[in-house]
């Protein structure tokens, strides 16, 4: 297993429950409702990503996959110009803020992409993520 990618994946796991919650209890009523769906976005995409990145530190453990290390890079990426720029947008009200937003999408299908290219690559013992016994 990774342990970058595990390390990861657990700070963004953790970020995105506080996020979340903060989301829920602080802001509902301070923001307007759209904000607050917009925030929550951000908050459910981080969520699902923070997932990924665990499945990453599976997939990368040495000898890692180049496709894997740089699917574990990209999902990070995304999440921080994704839904950061979400959480930024909902509680601020800059709308350009909107325009970083797709960075992250990109980046986001760059991952899951790169993570599928090395799931078809044979490396040794790692060409497959290992299953639960």
């Amino acid at each position: 297993m990774d342990r970058t990618f595990l390390t990861v994946g657990s700070i963004a796991g953790f970020l995105g429950v506080a996020l979340g919650a903060f989301g829920a209890h602080a802001l509902k009523g301070r923001i307007e409702p759209e904000m607050l769906a917009v925030y929550q976005t951000g908050v459910e995409y981080h969520l699902v990503h923070a997932v990924a990145l665990l499945v990453v530190a599976l997939r990368a453990a040495p000898p890692a996959p180049y496709a894997a290390r740089m699917a574990g890079w990209l999902f990070t990426a995304g999440i921080v110009l994704f839904s950061f720029s979400l959480y930024a947008l909902a509680t601020t009200g800059i709308r350009a803020l909107g325009a970083i937003t797709p960075l992250g999408g990109v980046a986001f299908l760059g991952a899951w992409g790169a993570l599928g290219w090395s799931a078809r690559r044979r490396s040794g013992k790692n060409a497959t993520l290992p299953l639960p016994t």
